[in-house]
């Protein structure tokens, strides 16, 4: 079995732990098995031969995953930079390695008025220091979201939205608003999703570009 293989049956084991204890309210091994996802997951990634941003992406997902173990609100502060910091990455990857897509303008109404809706919903019920800081990561993870499904094609999309959706129950839980039962095993269930399907999204994206044409140098024949 290839070390790429092993490092993601040990990824899938982790995730595996990670909601079971979640399910059963096990909080230590949540505590556990959560800080070993993202960087299990941006190893198989960098094994994948993935260009550096998006481990990096993943790696500042961890950094945001182990800032939100801490409950206050200056680590929240910071959790919420450090996946700032992973949006941009998937941004900045985005759009050095996919192209548009025709159906990129059909989607800007959707993700527009989710993201006017949320940010105008949660205002009067999140704490005053977190309006504007929700607000500005809000407008960044739904361009993230919109351009992985317009650049990168429907997995990628789809793991952009489930981003969205896991963040937007975090956001719903600090406004205090009516939560499901367990709510924390939905968010990590949306959230290892999401990451997982961005990476699968993206390697399947860049495996299927193109190769670049050889020049005229390197067609011609070499002299023995």
């Amino acid at each position: 079995m290839s070390v790429r293989r092993v490092v993601l049956c040990a990824f899938v084991l982790a995730a595996l732990l990670d909601l079971v204890s979640l399910a059963v309210g096990h909080d230590p091994g949540h505590t556990v098995a959560k800080p070993l996802l993202m960087p299990l997951l941006a190893a198989h990634a960098a094994l994948s031969g993935a260009p550096r941003l998006l481990p990096a992406a993943l790696l500042f997902g961890w950094g945001g995953d182990t800032l939100l173990l801490f409950d206050a609100e200056p680590a929240f502060l910071a959790g919420m930079a450090s996946f700032a910091a992973g949006h941009i990455c998937y941004l900045l990857l985005f759009k050095a390695y996919g192209s548009a897509r025709a159906r990129g303008g059909l989607l800007v109404p959707v993700y527009a008025t989710a993201l006017v809706a949320t940010v105008a919903l949660l205002r009067p019920d999140l704490p005053a220091g977190l309006r504007v800081p929700v607000a500005g990561y809000s407008l960044l993870l739904t361009a993230m979201a919109y351009a992985a499904a317009t650049r990168f094609g429907l997995v990628a999309g789809l793991g952009g939205a489930l981003f969205l959706l896991s963040d937007t129950l975090i956001a719903t839980g600090v406004a205090d608003w009516p939560q499901p039962p367990r709510p924390d095993l939905w968010i990590m269930l949306t959230y290892i999703a999401a990451q997982f399907l961005l990476v699968t999204g993206t390697l399947g994206a860049l495996a299927a570009r193109p190769a670049p044409a050889a020049t005229y140098g390197e067609l011609r024949p070499t002299t023995p």
